[in-house]
């Protein structure tokens, strides 16, 4: 991705987070701020719990066990009570932990739709060139993978972050308020456990984020071998897609133990660690009863009791565990900022730029001939021009296309198109001929401005296209493409995809306009089959014959046929292209063709040659002219 590559590197070589991925994760959270502070209560309560519980302990110990020693009748009525309320605190801290566990789940799931909605909408507004430059396997990790480390981030880590935080600071209170010189021990142990902490989450930060990425290339790879499974067969190629992919998930294999190895080395260490603490605690807090050293405490001065050194030594295992607890959260949120990063990455992509004014309405005319701007489909467009003073100027679409002078390169320095100049007259069909990469469908892209031109202009109706809205000057553009695309759902569905407001019957008359009624009507549930895997069920020829409804149905004033009918048959072809010439009429229309027979009764036949116009003329004017029209069409040139 271009923007992951300006990450600020650290002295080490290792690329920081960015320092915003955190702060946007919040802002997501914080949509749910009532919820969010319920958390927060819950954990402080339910974190303060085990403090407390501590404390107890040493009363327990000190006012109601040592005093019951030696007596011959005890009163057990003290110590009922006080065990009764150590039950009640750790009861009251277990519901806390259930209920922020609870409502936490909630916040977790509606913080990866949010994302997950922004994700995709974003992507809706990204320009072909995008999708062209990335793998989509590598697009799907992210709504996958990467979402999913975002959901482990904040079912789990962000709150136990929390609730082990809370409880450090309490319980560190707490062991302030019973030995300052025991606490003493507790710090240094805690600079040693930190500097540790450091050293393996760095290790960890940088395999985490090779993981995702290997992660999003693989699952880019086996999405390519899916797509390309008949090509593999066709050419043997089995073998070496093995090889390819245990090669790349090997390379996988290796950073995913290295950052495993390092983000399960650290709980191992921090958990002996804690021992060695409980056994230093241990002798050292004897060694002071033993000799009567002053105990020094927020709340005073006094001996070391029994009942301390006990409450210390709780207070001691439920230090170590938050903090081994804490070290584990944190790999898991090193883990998943690295997700999170490559998620927003996707998100700061720059959308389409869109600075068109113009825009196409519906129009009808009162009985003086004015154009009156309707709400309804009449059947009849015009481009509204907003004017300096409020007032709209409205040019009726009639679909002329004027190209003059373009040049155009899909990348800086290299140049596909040189000089490019033609015109469309309204209902007029152009047709475009040329060997493959001669530059006929870019052509067509940069009528959608799904590409902007280098250099020269490229008029709609006398307006330049740039000053025209995308969005409406594609829906006065038709495509039916070489490579069909169907969508999971029912076939009518798949045909009034090309214009959402179609009623059954305008769906049925397209069908029947492209010659697919027929077919479709044969299917199990006829219009109502389900379509699924890109209608993997149809042969190829079908799935063009919907397409040809999908334009048919959205009735633009300008088609452009790419290679609309290669994967129809010669028989199937003669067939639909009586369809076609019905789809087309009264049209203005651009077709790009390598079957010649297809183009004769163009009015213009273009012939393009890496990137240049050649010839243009009629087809009997250019078969009088016996240039390369003539060698292509008698077979004297064979297209590439």
């Amino acid at each position: 991705m271009a923007n992951a590559k300006a990450m600020p590197v650290n002295e080490n070589g290792n690329r920081r987070f960015r320092k915003d991925t955190l702060k946007r994760l919040l802002r997501y959270i914080f949509r749910y701020r009532a919820r969010a502070v319920v958390v927060v209560l819950f954990i402080i309560v339910s974190s303060a719990t085990g403090a407390l519980a501590s404390l107890f302990l040493r009363r327990l110990i000190d006012d109601y066990i040592v005093p019951l020693l030696g007596q011959s009748n005890p009163d057990f009525s003290g110590l009922v009570r006080m065990l009764l309320t150590m039950a009640g605190i750790y009861l009251v801290g277990v519901c806390c932990t259930y209920l922020y566990n609870f409502v936490m789940s909630g916040i977790a799931q509606g913080v990866l739709r949010d994302i997950r909605d922004d994700m995709f909408s974003r992507m809706q507004t990204f320009p072909i060139r995008f999708f062209d430059q990335n793998s989509f396997g590598d697009i799907m990790s992210r709504y996958t993978n990467d979402a999913d480390t975002l959901r482990q981030l904040l079912t789990q880590a962000m709150p136990q972050l929390l609730a082990q935080t809370i409880s450090i600071i309490s319980i560190l209170v707490a062991m302030l308020t019973t030995s300052v010189w025991l606490t003493l021990l507790v710090v240094v142990y805690v600079v040693a456990l930190r500097k540790i902490v450091a050293v393996v989450t760095a290790k960890s930060r940088m395999y985490m984020r090779r993981q995702q990425k290997l992660l999003g290339e693989l699952n880019g790879f086996v999405e390519e071998m899916i797509n390309g499974q008949k090509v593999i067969k066709v050419f043997c190629h089995e073998e070496q897609a093995i090889r390819d992919f245990e090669q790349r998930n090997e390379e996988l294999r290796k950073n995913a133990m290295l950052a495993s190895r390092y983000t399960n080395i650290l709980m191992p260490i921090l958990v002996a660690l804690g021992y060695l603490l409980y056994v230093v605690l241990t002798i050292v807090g004897s060694l002071m009863a033993i000799n009567g050293v002053t105990n020094v405490s927020l709340t005073g001065t006094g001996p070391l009791t029994l009942g301390m050194i006990a409450s210390f030594l709780q207070l001691s295992r439920n230090f170590s565990g938050p903090i081994s607890h804490m070290s584990q959260q944190l790999n898991a949120i090193v883990s998943a900022l690295a997700g999170a990063e490559r998620v927003f990455t996707l998100m700061d992509e720059p959308g389409e730029e869109d600075d068109g004014a113009v825009t196409l309405v519906n129009i009808a005319y009162d009985k003086d001939g004015h154009i009156v701007e309707s709400e309804h489909r009449t059947g009849l467009w015009a481009w509204k021009i907003p004017g300096k003073t409020g007032n709209a100027q409205y040019v009726p679409l009639r679909g002329e296309v004027r190209i003059e002078n373009v040049d155009f390169g899909y990348l800086p320095g290299t140049t596909v198109l040189h000089d490019v100049s033609f015109y469309a007259k309204p209902g007029q069909k152009v047709a475009f001929v040329g060997a493959t990469g001669a530059g006929k469908t870019t052509i067509t892209n940069l009528l959608n401005r799904f590409y902007d031109i280098s250099s020269g202009t490229i008029t709609y109706d006398g307006i330049n296209i740039k000053d025209i809205k995308k969005s409406d000057l594609r829906r006065s553009l038709g495509i039916v493409l070489q490579d069909v695309s169907l969508f999971t759902g029912t076939v009518m569905e798949n045909i009034r995809y090309g214009r959402l407001d179609a009623t059954d019957e305008e769906c049925i008359a397209a069908a029947q306009l492209a010659n697919a009624d027929g077919f479709i009507r044969s299917l199990p549930h006829g219009y109502d089959t389900v379509l699924e895997g890109d209608g993997s069920g149809l042969s190829q020829g079908q799935r063009q014959l919907i397409s040809i409804a999908r334009a048919a149905v959205a009735d633009p004033p300008v088609m452009i046929l790419d290679e609309a009918t290669s994967s129809i048959d010669t028989r199937t072809e003669a067939y639909v292209q009586r369809g076609m010439d019905s789809l087309m009429k009264g049209r203005t229309v651009f077709v790009i063709a390598h079957r010649l027979s297809t183009v004769k009764n163009s009015n213009v036949i273009i012939v393009i040659d890496q990137g240049r116009i050649i010839e243009r003329g009629s087809h009997d004017e250019l078969i009088e002219q016996k240039g390369r029209y003539y060698q292509l069409y008698t077979g004297a040139f064979e297209l590439e």
